[in-house]
């Protein structure tokens, strides 16, 4: 199995909640793959770029360590599909991170996983993770068992960190090689895009 992390991306997902995180795993030697259910690129919230690796209906769950999933509006979409929820089920069910922040937690909801763990979220998603029988925590991060959670893009930086050392403690990183030899180039984040994301 590779040292792999997965994320959903759809048109509308929080852009930071799932740069930040993609780029800390990178950092600390892990991979992560950008499945959808389309092959193409998809823009966030604030028109930052994401292009889907992989097909939602090709994802395997022991091809991967976890799951990560960022807000936005992409999850409430995402959570009507029945294989996202049957991925986020069997990673769970697998001891497997289950990473969410924000409203991300819209798919762990409907794959009712959350009924007695803790988790907390966005407040806009605080009475949905209550009647998913979830106990809801006022706290930058929250951590359950295999379930990492956290509020708003201001708590990123606990996410992304609560992230890495779960993986660190189950699972040794691999080093990720750099694109023959080439650095990667990002889509510009312009000064605007990320006042707007941390509003």
């Amino acid at each position: 199995m590779q040292k792999t992390i997965l994320s959903f991306v759809d048109d509308f997902y929080e852009d930071l909640e799932l740069w930040y995180p993609k780029l800390r795993l990178e950092e600390a030697g892990y991979e992560t793959r950008l499945a959808a259910t389309e092959l193409k690129t998809f823009r966030g919230k604030h028109g930052y770029p994401a292009t889907a690796d992989l097909l939602i209906s090709e994802a395997r769950s022991d091809d991967f360590l976890g799951l990560l999933i960022p807000g936005g509006f992409m999850p409430d979409k995402l959570r009507r599909d029945p294989k996202v929820l049957s991925l986020t089920r069997k990673l769970f069910e697998q001891d497997k991170l289950v990473a969410f922040i924000c409203h991300g937690g819209w798919i762990p909801i409907s794959a009712k996983i959350l009924k007695g763990k803790r988790a907390t979220g966005s407040l806009g998603v605080r009475d949905d993770l209550e009647n998913a029988g979830a106990l809801w925590t006022d706290a930058p991060v929250v951590i359950d068992g295999n379930l990492i959670s956290s509020r708003t893009p201001k708590d990123l930086a606990s996410f992304a960190r609560a992230i890495v050392e779960f993986l660190k403690t189950s699972q040794p990183a691999r080093t990720v090689p750099a694109d023959k030899g080439r650095a990667r180039k990002l889509p510009e984040l312009k000064p605007a895009m990320v006042k707007g994301m941390l509003r």
